[in-house]
């Protein structure tokens, strides 16, 4: 369910759209292995990867953490993750690798992900430099809040419309996972706008406060809560935000409104990376509706150069499978 209150009076030609946001169909590649943490699972915790990054992120903000530390530090990590997945520092530690080479191998994964964005994305030293940077331990930091908690339980809607039956998708993502993937778009894409990322990254995280109460019933169930949907949503909004610290409560109250318009910077970052990541995700699952074995076995090479590989070819078609 969007945040944005609909207006019948706002038209495309009464609504400011930027006309400085660089061209991103180079982005486009990045933006999906980002889209895959969504998908992304492991056994050190449960939910995403994007579920639990998400819960980090509002765990280390209690903590006190400068947003914009957070931002480019999660941000950082999603891009390592988007061709290590789940294989992280930690998992590194634990494996024996030295500190040094926690980073090397972490900034090796980030930089082939971005190296597919070419210049769209401008200068990333500022994230790329937090790759392997030691940060607080997870079990020392506060518990999520409550509605962070209920976000990733809540499951998005998908595609719906007022007069016609929802189109559902399985499995549906959550909340926790679009929020976080809205929010690294957000912190990408935010420096071109000259935003800061914390604060791009802020609101993005922060966009969907009232679906922790709220049920996601869509752009169509949003229309037919009618009249009732500016106090529904503020009400749910200040529950949310009750739950905050007084400065960080504080600071969204000024953020969120911003996200309903592009007159402004953050509203231009913002809207951005919200409708990338719903079209993304929908394409996600046309994409996966296609899938064929011979992609795998063709394109993605499943039966991998190796020592081995002709044997497994052997077995294969002596089994009726062949590969070509």
């Amino acid at each position: 369910m969007t945040t944005t209150t609909p207006d019948p009076a706002r038209t495309a030609a009464t609504t400011p759209v930027a006309a400085d946001l660089p061209p991103l169909v180079d982005a486009v590649p990045l933006l999906r292995e980002i889209g895959d943490l969504k998908r992304l699972r492991d056994a050190s915790g449960t939910g995403s990867l994007a579920d639990r990054a998400f819960l980090r992120s509002w765990r280390r903000l209690l903590a006190g953490q400068d947003p914009e530390h957070v931002a480019a530090d999660e941000t950082a990590r999603a891009l390592a993750a988007a061709r290590l997945g789940g294989i992280d520092a930690a998992v590194l530690r634990v494996a024996g690798l030295t500190p040094a080479d926690v980073r090397v191998v972490l900034r090796r994964s980030a930089d082939a992900a971005v190296a597919s964005a070419g210049e769209t994305l401008g200068e990333l030293s500022d994230v790329l430099d937090e790759i392997g940077a030691e940060t607080p331990v997870e079990g020392t930091l506060p518990s999520p809040p409550p509605f962070a908690v209920a976000l990733v339980h809540q499951p998005r809607a998908g595609a719906t419309h007022p007069t016609r039956p929802r189109v559902l998708v399985e499995p549906p993502e959550s909340h926790g996972d679009h929020c976080f993937v809205t929010a690294v778009y957000s912190a990408l894409l935010a420096p071109a706008q000259g935003v800061r990322r914390g604060d791009a990254f802020l609101v993005a995280l922060a966009h969907h406060l009232p679906n922790a109460d709220l049920p996601d019933a869509g752009f169509g169930g949003e229309l037919l809560l009618g009249e009732h949907l500016p106090a529904v949503f503020a009400t749910l909004t200040e529950r949310s935000l009750a739950q905050l610290p007084g400065a960080l409560s504080a600071r969204l109250r000024e953020l969120l409104p911003q996200r309903e318009t592009t007159a402004t910077a953050i509203g231009r970052v913002f809207n951005a990376a919200d409708v990338l990541d719903r079209v993304l995700q929908v394409h996600h699952h046309a994409r996966a509706a296609a899938f064929t074995a011979e992609q795998a076995l063709d394109d993605l090479d499943l039966v991998h150069p190796g020592p081995v590989q002709g044997f497994q070819l052997r077995v294969l078609s002596d089994a009726g499978l062949p590969v070509r």
